[in-house]
């Protein structure tokens, strides 16, 4: 007995000095790969600027709203989207209008008037969406009214911290890096904070989806504290007259309608696809892929290759070193054209899949072109306003891409499908084209 318990003592001390060794391990590893972001954070004069900060909060930011999605996976608000039946994502399309209907008109015209208290006004949307997440919780599971306005709420607050930070970027841009690059960082900490905090909502939400709410609603509680300590620039106004001076304030600058313009047809093209594809991969499969769960995962291709296109754009818009933004809609625009035929004549997997990657890859590096453009083409007490616009016009463009592919994937008329949205993007390329701003008529020498 004296032998047995000497081993089962080595063995119990063994064990402990093992999960010793691992937890010293895994937490060495953790805080290295801290140490690292930051570190990445803070490239290229970030961290001298304070962008760095703004880039942490992003994070945070992705990670609150990761976690308040998979508490509402099951709900209206996102089961619609994947029900399989038309009914239903029809109604998720109009729900995803609606906090966009209330940032435009109202949101955006608030900030710009509150410009020199944007740390509050992003730390707002943080502590909104926080109180809100904490109310969710305890609405889940009643159908109590209140659930459907908390959460519109925090969809709205939301769509108010994006339109609040793109506005706040280009006061914390250092001179080593170009707008599109900043965007491309901060949007690339968001892709990291909701990778991370995925799988632990995922974990709050298996206990309850009311503990994944409940997750949020301390995240949420982070960045409210986080966008409060911003760096004082956020709230500067040194170069806003200028800016401002000699500006339209009522409609936007030539230069950035025509960026929003032709970011319309990349969007419009993602809502289609993804609606459509949707529906006809699960009525008429290709070829070898006839069963259930076959033509679901050849949904989850094509649709997953969008989610891994964007994902890249983000990456190249982070990594470039340049990107004309005025070249580069263009070119989203002509590519994604030539992705939709070539699908349209090569209907097989190969092609579709191509054409879901150029889609997602680019729809985001229009977007973070158009993105820069506002920040340097509109006067800066303007920004929130012409960032809401902008959000919202897309927005629309993808809802309206989302009903064509919902109309054009009933099986009386889906061969027409592609074909259809080839041509109707062709000839808003041409409008896009046609509607470029001109160039400014050389100045005569004075005589």
């Amino acid at each position: 007995m004296r032998a047995v318990g000497s081993s089962l003592g080595t063995g119990a001390k063994a064990t402990a000095r093992g999960l010793k060794g691992v937890a010293s391990v895994t937490g060495r590893a953790s805080r290295a790969t801290f140490r690292q972001a930051r570190k990445a954070a803070g490239a290229q004069g970030a961290e001298r600027s304070g962008l760095n900060r703004l880039i942490e909060l992003h994070a945070c930011n992705a990670a609150g709203d990761s976690a308040f999605a998979i508490a509402l996976a099951g709900t209206v608000f996102f089961a619609g989207a994947t029900s399989g039946e038309r009914g239903p994502v029809l109604l998720f399309l109009g729900l995803t209008m609606v906090p966009f209907a209330i940032v435009a008109p109202l949101i955006g015209p608030f900030l710009d008037r509150f410009s020199h208290g944007r740390r509050w006004a992003i730390g707002a949307t943080f502590a909104l969406r926080a109180f809100l997440c904490w109310v969710l919780a305890g609405t889940l599971g009643d159908g109590s009214p209140w659930f459907y306005v908390a959460a519109l709420g925090v969809l709205v607050s939301s769509k108010a911290y994006g339109v609040a930070k793109a506005a706040a970027v280009p006061r914390l841009l250092p001179g080593e890096i170009t707008l599109v690059k900043a965007n491309g960082r901060v949007a690339l900490a968001g892709v990291v904070g909701a990778c991370v905090s995925g799988p632990l909502a995922g974990a709050a939400y298996w206990i309850g989806p009311e503990w994944a709410c409940r997750y949020a609603f301390v995240v949420f509680t982070i960045g409210t504290i986080a966008a409060i300590l911003l760096p004082n620039q956020v709230d500067a106004s040194t170069g806003e007259e200028s800016l401002g001076s000699g500006a339209r304030r009522s409609g936007l600058p030539p230069k950035v309608a025509f960026a929003l313009r032709a970011n319309c047809g990349p969007r419009l093209l993602s809502g289609f696809l993804t609606m459509f594809m949707t529906f006809v991969m699960l009525t008429e499969p290709l070829d070898g892929w006839e069963s259930k769960t076959r033509s679901t995962l050849l949904v989850g291709l094509v649709i997953g290759a969008a989610g891994l296109g964007n994902t890249i754009g983000i990456v190249v818009a982070s990594l470039a070193r340049k990107i004309n933004p005025a070249v580069m809609v263009v070119v989203a625009l002509v590519a994604d054209i030539v992705a939709l035929v070539l699908a349209t004549v090569f209907y097989s997997l190969v092609p579709l899949v191509a054409l879901g990657l150029t889609v997602g890859l680019m729809q985001y590096l229009a977007k973070v072109s158009l993105d820069s453009t506002i920040q340097s083409g509109v006067p800066v007490r303007a920004h929130a306003s012409a960032f809401a616009k902008g959000d919202t016009t897309l927005q629309l463009a993808w809802v309206i891409g989302g009903f064509l592919g919902v109309i054009l994937s009933y099986p009386a008329v889906n061969g027409v499908g592609l074909a259809f949205a080839a041509l109707l993007l062709t000839a808003w390329a041409v409008f896009v084209v046609r509607s470029r701003p001109g160039q400014p008529a050389p100045r005569q020498p004075a005589t």
